[in-house]
């Protein structure tokens, strides 16, 4: 592949939402498949593609895991400010300032904030973790909507009352979807934070390079 094409350029992030499209294309499937044969089991009648699309199953159970990579994402992000980690390669050296760390200075290729100054600056110095903090809490939302709107639909099948938001804000079903989550994303972050200290792969930016002594920061 020529270096100077798109595909080349950009081949990271294509490669990685093309198979985020295709597991979400699987987990549509599979689901659709699934929420069908309990309704059958129900004798409940049941549900076409766009309704299943639209129903609080696919919803919960998409944002319920986007919402908690995008938490993952700005608390890692936030905390690698200040906290380090011996030998890790994901962590900034212990001492001495880094490139990052330093204060925008304009020039003719900075981004447009940098040139622009003032608060457009400001906001910019912070733009990805509240860009990540901004889709979290979208995620959270939808998670809700679709938890609460699948809890629903399970009460009245079993002719209960459903619940408002403010009662199923405080339940333990909606809690214990989003922390099995949570806590499985800290683990994945804590695990390459970890083990980068004495393990290596040769060529990835995420490892230290191979010769490198375990317990110092590149």
């Amino acid at each position: 592949m020529t270096k100077n094409t798109f595909l080349f350029r950009n081949s990271l992030s294509i490669v990685l939402l093309t198979l985020m499209f295709i597991c979400l294309i699987g987990q549509f499937f599979t689901g659709w498949k699934t929420e069908n044969n309990q309704l059958k089991q129900k004798g409940q009648p049941l549900l076409n593609s766009w309704e299943y699309i639209q129903s609080g199953h696919f919803i919960q159970a998409t944002f319920e895991n986007w919402e908690s990579e995008f938490l993952q994402m700005m608390l890692y992000i936030l905390l690698t400010i200040f906290l380090r980690q011996k030998g890790s390669s994901e962590s900034k050296p212990l001492e001495g300032e880094e490139e990052v760390d330093k204060e925008p200075t304009p020039h003719s290729k900075a981004p447009w904030p940098v040139k622009k100054g003032g608060l457009w600056v400001k906001i910019y110095k912070h733009s990805l973790s509240i860009a990540f903090g901004i889709l979290f809490l979208s995620c959270f939302v939808l998670h809700f909507y679709g938890s609460l709107k699948d809890f629903n639909t399970e009460q009245i099948s079993q002719n209960l009352s459903p619940a408002s938001a403010e009662q199923y804000i405080t339940n333990s079903r909606f809690w214990f979807e989003s922390f099995q989550n949570w806590q499985s994303e800290f683990l994945a972050v804590a695990s390459i934070v970890i083990l980068s200290i004495w393990l290596r792969e040769k060529g990835s930016p995420e490892s230290k390079p191979v010769d490198m002594p375990h317990y110092e920061n590149p």
